[in-house]
């Protein structure tokens, strides 16, 4: 059918001046990330890093009144290997703004997210923690930026304090040492690869 301005847009007069999918690259994403800007106008947040390390721990934190106006939670270790199989994070936004935190907290994961997510949600963070990427560098209280416009997602450190904290980091225990999602976690690829199993 025609595009009638109500339902159906022209490209000439479209529904909104940009997309809402955007990737993001940064010292906290040099593989990329994603984000789809939805439920929010919100295009950069600078805030204190909340870290977690599962989405269960973030959504009792959230529910528990321990999570504040500002921050930035990140939830790690949900990406393709360490999920495994990079769960979705629909608890934990859902958890966000039924709290009435929708519109003042972010949110980075190396998790993903389904199309109902509202706010300011940055997913598929690559590398992801599980295999040393930045977001296992993070720490509580750590400076996290977001910026879309701009294309950016960066904690406030330099790439050697970086370095050094990865250098003492000790990945987490494998969720499974046998079986097929132990197979699973030790032969996908990163996300920013499209997460598919490696030969």
């Amino acid at each position: 059918t025609a595009p009638d301005g109500e339902v159906v847009f022209t490209a000439e007069q479209p529904f909104k001046p940009s997309g809402r999918l955007f990737s993001l690259r940064g010292n906290l994403a040099p593989e990329g990330s994603v984000v789809k800007l939805a439920g929010t106008e919100r295009t950069r947040q600078t805030g204190p890093a909340r870290v977690f390390d599962s989405e269960e721990a973030c959504v009792e934190a959230v529910r528990s009144g321990a999570v504040r106006a500002g921050e930035v939670l990140v939830i790690r270790y949900e990406g393709p290997a360490g999920g495994p199989g990079m769960r979705e994070m629909l608890s934990v936004t859902s958890s966000v703004v039924g709290a009435g935190l929708g519109e003042s907290v972010a949110l980075v994961t190396d998790g993903r997210f389904s199309g109902a997510t509202r706010g300011l949600m940055v997913g598929h963070v690559a590398p992801e923690a599980a295999r040393g990427g930045p977001l296992a560098a993070v720490r509580e209280g750590d400076s996290i930026t977001i910026d879309i416009e701009n294309g950016t997602l960066d904690v406030g450190l330099t790439d050697d304090e970086i370095a050094q904290r990865l250098a003492a980091w000790t990945p987490p225990a494998p969720l499974y040492d046998s079986g097929v999602f132990a197979r699973y976690s030790a032969a996908v690829g990163s996300a920013s690869e499209g997460a598919v199993l490696r030969a």
